[in-house]
């Protein structure tokens, strides 16, 4: 009996691989070739197998322990006749294998993983394998990269590339980066490969489906023979076999080895280092998150997709709860009586947490003023005959759009937002408009854009054109984006007021509800007038009293005289 120290052999250059996992425990009876430990690094998990078989007399290391090449993993007890007794042999005792030169023990460590990953299809990258007798060299292939599901059918804007044409990646590596109005998120690559040619570039828009870029991916030969695995070679000795790093694990089929893959965690996980890395940066247990890669591998784009989730979860609470508010109690209403539920359309949801977003953050003051647009509304009903000859409806939208866009004009603290954390002030020097339109599906707020810039006639018809397409369900992310104000107008709904939440990162938003005939007081008697209410609520870190009052004052001005708008 012989004992015989088993160290890291060369792993690729990575220094400071944690130890993620023990795969024997002292007294385990191993055989050549056995994996002893799980190491992780930013890149890649690798199994160190054993250069002896015999039994494990000590184990040098732990769980969360960083290790380099060299290092001593287990002390082993090896049988004379064990396969590893030539080797034992020839290293002698512990002190003698001190004197051996770094690069020459690790290269005979290294050499049985080398026999081990010409046994299993795909077990290493960049491995010597394909040059042993009986295998064909490595096949490739092209694979178009295509986006994939990312929580939206809406198009979203890809502002960064990651990679470059000719670069080579692992699966897992970073592509793009994607930004919604809402989010970023990496497309991770679902193979390795070399990069043959990008079919997008930054400042694009792309959605689920679209093709990224074209990858290289090499094909190994035993991935194009039948699946049975094939019988294990026998084992060689150093002056037989080359040195090699041990296996990277990539997804494979199933493993004939007893011991499981590196990248199965003690939780029985199948995932990747860097998959693994980020899911410890989220602070997520990966048996909570269902993987989608094959044999049930978890992606990156799995914990992604998990984190949106769990953000839509907290987003569709919402409603009900705030940043430091208590929650209200869940209620058994079916306890009183008869009950249906239904789901919240995504849309629903969506405004809800918007809504609840902006009072949570934004101090609301709301003015309240009537508009008398007695003269006004003459002057529409006398222009009736030119709208039908123009294939036209004029509504009072276009009045109200071009009174608030002269009132933004001048008060430009209205088109502005707050950025730098309160900072500072961005002043839009455009005048593009938000309409709230309410539909089936929830309220839209389709944007008007130039406001300042168009005819009356020109607004009538993009009304028209935004609500009707708002109605339909067909208007286009870029088409409800970049609003300076917003209003709301309740129209024939009915009501004398209401306090409209302001649409953040705006500032301000006008409430518009039903005009009705009132007495007026013209001096020397009461007069009937059409008057219509307003309700102007804004933010009061960038809105005080002084300046709500002269922008509500101003579009009350206008409308009560429309001649004004054309000065």
């Amino acid at each position: 009996m012989t004992k015989e120290k088993v160290t890291v052999p060369d792993i690729g250059g990575a220094e400071g691989a944690e130890v993620i996992e023990l795969l024997v425990a002292v007294g385990d009876t191993i055989e050549l070739d056995q994996s002893l430990i799980v190491l992780e690094s930013d890149k890649a998990s690798m199994e160190i197998p054993s250069t002896a078989a015999g039994t494990v007399v000590e184990l040098l290391v732990s769980e969360g322990q960083e290790l380099a090449e060299g290092a001593p993993i287990a002390i082993i007890e090896v049988a004379g006749d064990s396969p590893g007794a030539d080797t034992a042999a020839s290293s002698a005792t512990a002190p003698q294998a001190k004197e051996v030169p770094a690069q020459d023990a690790a290269a005979a460590t290294a050499e049985p993983v080398s026999s081990a990953a010409a046994s299993e299809p795909d077990a290493g990258i960049g491995q010597a394998g394909a040059d042993q007798p009986g295998e064909t060299p490595a096949a490739t292939a092209s694979q178009t990269v295509r986006i994939p599901d990312i929580g939206t059918e809406e198009a979203v804007e890809l502002i960064e590339v990651c990679v470059k044409s000719g670069d080579a990646i692992a699966e897992g590596d970073s592509l793009v980066v994607l930004e919604s109005d809402k989010a970023s998120m990496e497309v991770p690559s679902p193979v390795s490969g070399e990069i043959v040619d990008i079919l997008v570039s930054e400042g694009t828009s792309v959605k689920q489906g679209d093709e990224l870029m074209v990858v290289r991916v090499a094909e190994s030969a035993a991935s194009q023979q039948p699946s049975a695995p094939a019988p294990a070679p026998p084992a060689q000795t150093p002056a037989q076999s080359p040195a090699s790093t041990p296996s990277v694990e990539v997804a494979r089929p199933a493993d004939p080895r007893p011991v499981e893959s590196a990248a199965v965690g003690s939780r029985g996980v199948y995932a990747g280092p860097a998959v693994r890395k980020l899911a410890r940066e989220f602070g997520i247990e990966l048996d909570q998150v269902t993987g989608t890669g094959p044999r049930g591998r978890v992606l990156k784009e799995d914990l992604h997709q998990f984190v949106q989730k769990s953000l839509k979860g907290q987003a569709a609470q919402a409603p009900a709860s705030g940043a430091g508010i208590p929650a209200i109690a869940e209620v058994d209403f079916a306890k009183f009586g008869e009950v249906e539920i239904t789901d919240r359309s995504k849309l629903d949801k969506l405004t809800a947490s918007n809504m609840q977003r902006s009072w949570l953050n934004v101090p609301h003051v709301t003015q309240f003023d009537e508009a008398d647009i007695t003269d006004l509304e003459d002057f529409r009903k006398g222009l009736k005959p030119e709208a039908e000859h123009r294939g036209s409806k004029l509504t009072p939208m276009p009045f109200l759009l071009k009174a608030c866009a002269v009132a933004l004009r001048d008060n430009p603290k209205f088109s502005s937002s707050l950025a730098d954390g309160g900072a500072r002030l961005v002043f839009k020097r455009y005048i593009h408009i938000g309409m709230a339109v309410d539909t089936p599906a929830g309220l839209m707020v389709p944007v008007i854009r130039d406001v300042d810039k168009k005819s009356i006639w020109e607004l009538a018809e993009e009304v028209l054109v935004l609500a009707g397409k708002a109605r339909d369900r067909k208007l286009m992310p870029a088409e409800m984006q970049g609003g300076c104000f917003t209003i709301s107008s309740l129209g024939n709904i009915g009501g004398s007021g209401f306090t409209p939440i302001v649409n953040a990162p705006e500032v301000g938003i006008l409430g518009v509800s039903n005009a009705a005939i009132k007495p007026v007081w013209d001096g020397s008697a009461f007069i009937p007038r059409k008057m219509l209410p307003l309700a102007l609520s804004y933010d009061h870190r960038v809105i005080n009293g002084g300046d709500g009052g002269r922008f509500l004052t101003r579009i009350v001005s206008l409308l009560g005289d429309i001649r004004q708008l054309v000065m």
